[in-house]
């Protein structure tokens, strides 16, 4: 046995929240969940000990280990044939998306790729292996994905309530936006109107759309292929009806000062859309603007960005997403229009 940090999951959500953690590796799959009272304790992994601590009250307990040797180690005695300048730098993190395992590979290892790939496999559990060339690219956003062991590259990951399917070849999937995902649920959007203006396959649509109580969400998705995946995912997540999916460029959403919130999650060009949510938000609605900006100049950055198209707005908080580059930031802006804006 070995001691853990574990997270305490009250029996009645186990069923739904213990997929999750698994799913977003977040749950350490080398110990064992056990039972104490009405909780099941999750055995955290140590780098993810703050995510769980932000869900759940956690605390220290003995588990069982399923494996003596961690999946790192595991991974490392399966390839220690491989030459000493390979196995330095095999990758030792991973993103699960259900039966689907996403690693960051080297070019110095792509001639190895599907030993690699099986090694992974075996030791993770997953299907599939695929590897992480050279991040996303292009106005589509499209990943560089290479398939080095198995065949399924579709597959569904759970995060926070929300099913999301997609092909992880063909469709990004933003993980360091995750703490956004979750705020974006539990904002308060009671019979309101939601434009998401960058929908991709619903990051942001599904959870308002499941959870915050807005009347309807227009989201709109100019990349086919996300698109399909779009409408997957509102009949998967049960939002038939109160998502109005559109395909084509947001630019050319029909209808005037009929937003009362508007999703703005793209980066770097945001601010050439910006025009086009000015004209469809009501007064006093709220957009939630996306960009990139060198760390410390986001808030005067972003008011000169808005000062162009509005002479009457509120910044009511800014929150870094994550980082983006060198002293560089992705960040959220929340920016209220004023009742006196027309």
């Amino acid at each position: 046995m070995k001691k853990v940090t574990a997270a305490m999951v009250p029996q009645d959500i186990a069923s739904e929240a213990i997929p999750e953690l698994i799913s977003e590796g977040i749950a350490d799959r080398t110990a064992k969940i056990s039972k104490e009272g009405k909780f099941k304790l999750v055995p955290i992994s140590q780098e993810r000990i703050a995510d769980a601590k932000a869900r759940f009250e956690l605390c220290e307990t003995m588990a069982h280990s399923i494996e003596r040797m961690t999946p790192q180690e595991r991974i490392s005695d399966m390839l220690a044939h491989f030459p000493e300048e390979i196995r330095a730098v095999l990758p030792m993190k991973w993103e699960f998306v259900g039966d689907v395992a996403i690693i960051k590979l080297p070019d110095i290892c792509i001639g190895y790729g599907e030993e690699i790939g099986k090694a992974y496999a075996d030791v993770l559990g997953v299907k599939t292996v695929c590897a992480d060339i050279s991040g996303i690219s292009g106005e589509f956003r499209r990943p560089s994905i290479q398939t080095i062991y198995g065949t399924l590259t579709e597959s569904v990951r759970l995060e926070n309530g929300v099913l999301y399917d997609f092909d992880v070849t063909r469709v990004m999937f933003a993980s360091g936006n995750t703490d956004e995902r979750m705020r974006m649920r539990g904002t308060d959007c009671t019979g309101e109107t939601v434009v998401d203006m960058f929908a991709v396959i619903g990051y942001f649509t599904l959870p308002i759309a499941k959870f915050s109580g807005a009347r309807r969400v227009f989201a709109c998705e100019k990349n086919p292929e996300s698109y399909w995946f779009l409408l997957k995912n509102i009949k998967l997540n049960g939002v038939v009806g109160k998502v109005i999916p559109m395909l084509g460029d947001n630019r050319r959403i029909p209808g005037e000062r009929f937003a009362d919130r508007i999703i703005m999650g793209y980066v770097q060009t945001t601010s050439e859309f910006l025009p086009k949510a000015m004209s469809m938000i009501r007064p006093g609605g709220t957009i939630h603007y996306h960009d990139t900006f060198p760390t410390g100049e986001q808030e005067h950055r972003i008011t000169r960005i808005f000062s162009e198209v509005c002479n009457d707005f509120e910044i009511l908080g800014i929150r870094e997403v994550k980082s983006f580059a060198p002293s560089v930031s992705h960040y959220v802006a929340d920016v209220r229009i004023s009742d006196r804006f027309a």
